[in-house]
């Protein structure tokens, strides 16, 4: 059997150190962790840590992504989500496969919420959507 490689990608070793959380991602409300992957894959895939910055207020919004896989593996804490129509509590320890084009909010998180991000490809498009359902208000924080 003859395997393929491919020479585009790199070997990549990024130690907790090696970068930090900075905001101007996706959401205002978190901050993001660059963990070397889409350097190292050539913009194939992106790995990022989403940490929780302020309280919820509104949530994502109603919005898909235009993407060809994404995984959320909660690492700390918890976060509220509807997928489509159904209410989900993905707590530290969850593993959430998000299917390429799933509508979906996240409204309502805790102050320790930290989650494993991994999408391709790793320059995904986000567009807002018409919500299918009602969604709970957060809780405030104490």
């Amino acid at each position: 059997m003859t395997v393929m490689l491919d020479t585009k990608m790199k070997f990549s070793h990024v130690k907790p150190g090696d970068t930090e959380f900075k905001s101007g991602g996706l959401r205002d409300f978190f901050s993001y962790r660059d963990l070397g992957i889409v350097d190292a894959t050539g913009g194939k895939v992106i790995a990022q840590l989403v940490r929780a910055e302020r309280a919820p207020e509104e949530g994502t919004g109603w919005h898909r992504h235009v993407l060809d896989f994404h995984i959320v593996v909660m690492l700390k804490g918890w976060a509220r989500f509807m997928y489509e129509d159904e209410e989900h509590l993905v707590e530290a320890g969850d593993v959430v496969h998000q299917r390429p084009g799933i509508v979906h909010f996240l409204f309502d998180y805790s102050p320790d919420m930290e989650y494993l991000e991994i999408a391709a490809p790793a320059d995904f498009a986000t567009v807002e959507m018409p919500g299918p359902a009602p969604v709970p208000p957060p809780k405030p924080w104490k």
